[in-house]
């Protein structure tokens, strides 16, 4: 079986004219180097899982994206991450609300490994990542000098992260090995501007993120109607019990974000290699890898 891999790095109100050369390349080498860590994870022989993860660590370390080192604040000046990870068996891990854990994607997986819970938030969440030895910094290293900015921008008119200078929503992978297993994971900083403690769909199994035997799901945009519409697993039983193709499942889910006055797009992968990458919004960072191929696009 040949293995595949489509990664995301948010969708929104992303327009050329929204972007210089330098955001848009500075974007597609971020998507590239995730592909790249990915890939090489599958072409090798690894599992699906660890190539997710891996894709979204480089994703969580670049400053373009909304996750890890790039995340927004939320209205109180401080970022708040939630991340996400679905094994092909159905086994999940996830984090909310951390502050302090460099990768929130490693503490998700090593909930996902620990077993005892799905997902754990804010301080307990950071706590348990520390515990089992993962990279800690203080929460002053995540605010930069652009998000500081862009959220007096938002306050000055009561706004969120639909403006368009703002880094879009998640960031996320879906990966099928050799083996024939799937994985998907999310990772993000949320909405900017969002109240303290607000969570959205990435983190939550069925919503934002999901993954069986048939088909890998990671969302990315309104997180309010993705979680409204349990979009990820509403995808997952349309193809289950429905017998819809992964794509009419995918179009279909959508539909009903946009008929409840959302944005957003999503990767989902089914078990024989189908990839699609669909959106309904300005523009989705997106790419896509199998054997002997790479691609990244954002509109």
């Amino acid at each position: 079986m040949r293995w595949v891999l489509g990664i995301h790095g948010g969708a929104g109100l992303i327009a050329r004219t929204h972007l210089t050369e330098a955001q848009e390349r500075a974007a597609r080498e971020g998507l590239a180097a995730a592909l790249d860590a990915g890939s090489a994870v599958l072409d090798g022989g690894g599992t699906a899982l660890d190539a997710v993860q891996a894709a979204i660590v480089v994703l969580e370390d670049h400053p373009t994206f909304n996750a890890g080192r790039g995340s927004v604040l939320n209205a109180a000046g401080d970022v708040e991450m939630d991340a996400a990870l679905m094994d092909h068996d159905q086994r999940a891990g996830a984090v909310a609300a951390c502050r302090t854990t460099r990768n929130p994607i490693r503490a998700a997986r090593a909930v996902l490994e620990d077993g005892l819970h799905v997902l754990l938030a804010g301080p307990g969440a950071d706590a348990f990542a520390a515990e089992r030895g993962l990279a800690q910094v203080d929460p002053s290293a995540f605010l930069v000098d652009a998000r500081r900015e862009q959220l007096a921008r938002l306050q000055s008119y009561g706004g969120y992260a639909l403006d368009h200078d703002a880094p879009k929503g998640t960031v996320g992978a879906v990966a099928l090995d050799v083996h024939g297993r799937l994985a998907a994971g999310n990772s993000t900083g949320g909405m900017a501007n969002k109240r303290p403690g607000r969570v959205g769909d990435s983190p939550v199994p069925g919503a934002g993120t999901w993954c069986d035997a048939r088909v890998a799901v990671a969302a990315t945009g309104h997180g309010e109607l993705f979680l409204r519409t349990g979009a990820a697993a509403s995808l997952a039983a349309r193809v289950r019990f429905g017998g819809a193709t992964v794509a009419d499942a995918a179009d279909a889910v959508l539909a009903e974000v946009q008929a409840l006055g959302g944005d957003g797009g999503l990767l989902a992968l089914d078990a024989s290699g189908t990839l699609v990458l669909p959106f309904v919004s300005g523009g989705m960072y997106r790419g896509w890898a199998r054997p002997g191929e790479r691609h990244t696009a954002i509109w």
